[in-house]
């Protein structure tokens, strides 16, 4: 499956250590093992997946789309829950 990253998740995922990049990595691989992991969201936000999983005591949100007609996937953002779905709206 290809992989395509967003600028917002581009700027979260470079100011992570390599230590928590390679969490996000997992969570990613899950997201890859199975597509319909994350919470599937309405509204404003159809369409759009959040997981979620813990980073250092903290709850991390992974929003991402998937298109399995063209065997895609798009990271959209990484957070923590403050302002997470506000700023993905934009």
């Amino acid at each position: 499956m290809q992989i395509l990253q967003f600028s917002a998740f581009k700027r979260a995922y470079k100011k992570l250590p390599p230590q928590e990049r390679r969490l996000v990595d997992d969570a990613i691989k899950s997201i890859l093992a199975d597509p319909e992991l994350g919470e599937a969201k309405i509204g404003d936000l159809a369409g759009v997946r959040v997981h979620k999983f813990r980073l250092h005591n903290q709850t991390v949100l992974l929003a991402y789309q998937t298109n399995t007609s063209k065997n895609l996937l798009l990271l959209l953002a990484l957070g923590p829950h403050e302002n997470f779905y506000r700023d993905l709206k934009h």
